[in-house]
């Protein structure tokens, strides 16, 4: 009978797009992908962290995030859009069909975050035009506490709460301003991928030179030297050991602020010319996103050492600023002191708005994109698809312009970063330890394969157990490394006798050292050749990190997340900020159930998500057939018209609901393959 197998000497590459609209200059993906990884965090919750974490003990776990976990992601994310030409979904499922979840729980992630991100945008813009009237920021004796309570109770519409902190209201002025916003968001995403970058030199480029603006103003206020001080010099280091939630902090704040996991850089990516360079253009991307943050920290803490000397404090932790207050209680009233200083508070509204739309219409580009590559809206004017989408999120973000609206937003916020730490795991592992398992299966034997993938995870699994489970935290300590030290190394011995019982089998083919290389690094190795063959050079290191550093250790910081307690012992998972369990925590708790079960129904349900799929054209077809004519011998093209004219029948006919399929003769089996086009083999 006829088995399908795949190539083991030479993957085939997916099918370029040759008609894929493309942004108009590299800058415009820079200005693009940049836009969308600044935005609020930057600003108000990188400062907050440094803040609220030991000063600039914070840069510690904060760098090596950088280094070890968002700059590889961002490189995975660059080099998958580029090489599949789609957004996350079908990037994911281009790996294996059953991997479409990791790409659907991202997206939707991303949508649900962006309907209360679009708050805060309202917010900032209810500030802005508040700000024509009364412009209470700019009254004197106006302190940062009096700024901060004026946001939250006139802004926000806080002030009607009661005390179980349940809404009571909806903030009409509110609803109206994220009217705007999505409007906005509309027009920057309705009109194609070359219009978005155009919108970007603008929405990016001003913000850059208003914060050096501001930065070099704050800089010059009396005390803005004890704010400096506070920021980078009189680090807290012993936070480093005291609070280990900190490393899982700076971890999800490199994955919000640089924008992995949501399906935008994927989607980013897919845009550009296929053969640009992913690993330079994340390097790019990712440092100056983080060089944004660092600039914006300096901003802030001058601005807060400034207010702390207007209130004759000791140090700027005495002014209790947390969050986005930290922003809106300090720079509007340190910019309400200054000549004209109305004017400096209306422009520095204008700068956050303009830093927040190109983040929110880049969530909206990762959800679109995923759309705009179906066979279902493929061929849907993308302005009536945009339109449907930021409609539908601009009714659901209604639930933020409530007076409880920054409850529901904080909740939501801490759950969804839960949530992505996981994604960026499943990521990882679709690359590091799915990609060509198939190959990988029929060479070493699933008792090998699967053993040792139990074996790495299982163990990491123990320790984490042992870590988390214990009462005495010393203890558990030295338990935890013992027992996954211990669970791998038994693992292992299993692992190693299979290995030797296949080597029997196939005398002379494998050494140890080539067994082992097969089993641990040779899949990822492979995916790293086939991406830098299309996008450029990859470094090796980041094949090891993604499937050997960067799962475990994003498993070990879940798992230190989900044991985080509040102040009153409980678990923070289920009971954060010892909100309400209705709504609140009822509403987040959904979001972590509904991502898992988008990937857990298409692991089992592969084709429950099979309109994702890209549909293929006559002209791509065409466009890969000269290539492969160009690269061939003339002898390998004397049939190449007849085939490529059999392909664009076989795609009309798939794509064509009312074609009659031909019946598969019952001898004939496929065995389905993860990641690439099947060829025919005669079995005996």
């Amino acid at each position: 009978m006829e088995v399908a197998s795949s190539p083991s000497n030479k993957k085939a590459q997916p099918q370029h797009d040759p008609e894929r609209s493309r942004w108009t200059s590299r800058l415009a993906f820079y200005f693009a992908a940049i836009g969308s990884a600044v935005g609020f965090g930057n600003v108000w919750r990188f400062p907050s962290l440094v803040y609220e974490y030991g000063g600039g003990a914070f840069f510690i776990p904060y760098v090596l995030a950088l280094l070890l976990i968002g700059i590889p992601l961002l490189v995975l994310e660059f080099a998958l859009g580029q090489y599949y030409e789609t957004g996350d979904v079908n990037v994911f499922g281009g790996i294996h069909k059953r991997l479409r979840g990791v790409g659907l729980s991202s997206i939707a992630c991303g949508y649900m975050l962006v309907t209360y991100y679009s708050m805060l945008l309202a917010w900032v813009a209810n500030a802005f035009f508040d700000s024509f009237g009364d412009n209470f920021w700019a009254q004197p004796l106006v302190t940062g506490s009096d700024a901060k309570a004026y946001f939250y109770n006139e802004i926000i519409g806080m002030s009607t709460l009661g005390p179980d902190n349940r809404p009571t209201r909806i903030v009409g002025k509110n609803v109206g301003y994220a009217l705007l916003t999505w409007f906005i968001v509309y027009l920057c995403i309705a009109f194609g991928i070359q219009w978005t970058g155009r919108i970007t030199y603008f929405t990016m480029g001003l913000p850059i030179v208003l914060l050096f603006v501001f930065l070099g103003r704050a800089l010059t206020l009396p005390g803005s030297d004890l704010g400096v001080d506070e920021y980078i010099r009189d680090a807290n280091w012993e936070v480093l050991t005291d609070r280990p939630e900190v490393w899982s902090k700076a971890v999800s704040q490199i994955f919000f602020s640089i924008g992995v996991t949501f399906g935008i850089m994927t989607a980013y990516a897919s845009h550009c010319k296929r053969n640009e360079h992913a690993f330079t253009n994340a390097c790019v991307v990712a440092i100056s996103n983080s060089l944004f943050s660092f600039i914006s920290g300096f901003a802030v803490f001058a601005a807060l050492g400034h207010l702390a000397s207007l209130e004759d404090l000791d140090s700027v932790k005495d002014l209790e600023y947390t969050s986005f207050g930290l922003v809106f209680g300090s720079w509007p009233v340190v910019l309400g002191t200054l000549s004209g200083g109305e004017h400096w508070i209306r422009l520095l509204f204008f700068m956050l708005f303009l830093l927040g739309i190109d983040s929110a219409f880049s969530f909206m580009e990762g959800f679109l994109t995923c759309l705009m590559d179906t066979r279902v809206f493929s061929n849907v004017d993308q302005r009536i698809t945009s339109g449907g989408l930021t409609m539908s999120a601009w009714l659901i973000s209604i639930m933020y312009a409530t007076d409880a609206g920054l409850i529901f937003l904080d909740t939501i916020d801490y759950y969804i970063n839960f949530v992505m730490l996981l994604v960026g795991g499943f990521e990882c592992f679709a690359a590091g330890w799915v990609y060509n398992i198939h190959d990988q299966v029929e060479s070493l034997g699933p008792k090998v394969v699967f053993g040792y993938m139990i074996t790495t995870f299982g163990s990491v699994i123990v320790g984490c157990a042992l870590w988390f489970g214990l009462a005495n935290k010393s203890a558990a300590l030295w338990a935890g490394f013992v027992g996954w030290i211990g669970t791998w190394a038994l693992g292992m011995v299993g692992v190693v006798f299979f290995m030797k019982k296949r080597m029997d089998e196939n005398p002379g083919k494998w050494t140890w050292k080539s067994m082992f290389y097969e089993l641990t690094l040779k899949d990822v190795m492979d995916l790293k050749h086939d991406l830098s063959e299309i996008v450029g050079y990859i470094p090796a290191l980041w094949a090891v990190l993604v499937k050997h550093f960067i799962p475990p250790v994003i498993l070990i910081l879940f798992s230190l997340g989900a044991d985080a307690e509040t102040d009153t012992g409980k678990k923070v998972f289920g009971h954060y900020e010892n909100y309400v369990f209705a709504p609140y925590q009822i509403l987040g708790i959904m979001i972590v159930v509904f991502a898992g079960f988008l990937f857990v129904s298409s692991l089992v349900y592969p084709d429950m998500y099979a309109w994702f799929e890209k549909p293929i054209n006559k002209n791509t077809i065409k466009s890969n057939s000269i290539h492969a004519e160009q690269e061939s011998t003339p002898k390998d093209t004397e049939n190449k018209d007849e085939e490529t004219e059999k392909k664009i029948e076989d795609v009309e006919a798939a794509q064509d609901p009312k074609a009659e399929q031909p019946e598969q003769p019952p001898e004939q089996a496929r065995v389905e393959d993860a990641s690439e086009p099947l060829t025919p083999v005669t079995v005996e």
